[in-house]
C-alpha cells in the first residue's frame, strides 16, 4: 500500500512537471536518461520507443499525460488514505477505480503501442488483488446495535 502511495505521490509530481515545465526541460531528461545507457544504450528499442514518447508528450499527448497522471495519482493517494484508515467503505470502491483504470491502461496500449501502460496496468492489477485480500482479513462488516 506504501508503494502505491508513492507511485501515486511520483504520477501527481509528474504531472505537474507536465503541465508547467517545458518542453525543453522534458527534452534535457530524456537526452539524460538516454546518455547514461539506461535503456541499454541510444540504440535500443526501449531507448528508441522512449525517446518517441517523449516526442507524443511534446505534442498532442501531453494533456492526455497530464490529466491522466493527475487523476490517477489523485485516486491513488486518496485510496491509499482511505485503506490505511481501514474505511471499509473504500476497498470495494478502490477495487472498482483501479479496475476501470485496468481497462483503460489496455485499451490506450492497443491504441498507441504503449509498453509502459500493461506494465502500468499488471501493477493496479496486483494492487486490486491486495486490496481484496486485505478486505477479506478484515472480516465481516460489525452488525449496528
Amino acid at each position: 500500500m506504501l508503494v502505491k502511495g508513492l507511485d501515486g505521490a511520483v504520477e501527481l509530481l509528474a504531472a505537474l512537471a507536465l503541465a508547467f515545465g517545458s518542453a525543453h526541460l522534458l527534452d534535457g531528461l530524456v537526452q539524460l536518461v538516454l546518455d547514461h545507457h539506461l535503456l541499454g544504450g541510444p540504440h535500443s528499442a526501449l531507448a528508441e520507443r522512449f525517446a518517441t514518447g517523449e516526442e507524443h508528450l511534446v505534442g498532442s499527448d501531453r494533456t492526455f499525460a497530464v490529466v491522466y497522471l493527475l487523476l490517477h495519482g489523485l485516486t491513488k493517494c486518496g485510496l491509499v488514505i482511505a485503506l490505511a484508515r481501514r474505511v471499509r467503505p473504500a476497498y470495494p470502491v478502490a477495487v472498482v477505480v483501479l479496475g476501470g483504470f485496468v481497462g483503460y491502461e489496455i485499451y490506450r496500449a492497443v491504441q498507441t503501442g504503449s509498453v509502459l501502460l500493461p506494465v502500468l496496468a499488471a501493477i493496479d492489477v496486483l494492487v486490486i488483488v491486495l486490496v481484496i485480500r486485505e478486505y477479506r482479513r478484515l472480516g465481516p462488516v460489525p452488525e449496528a446495535t
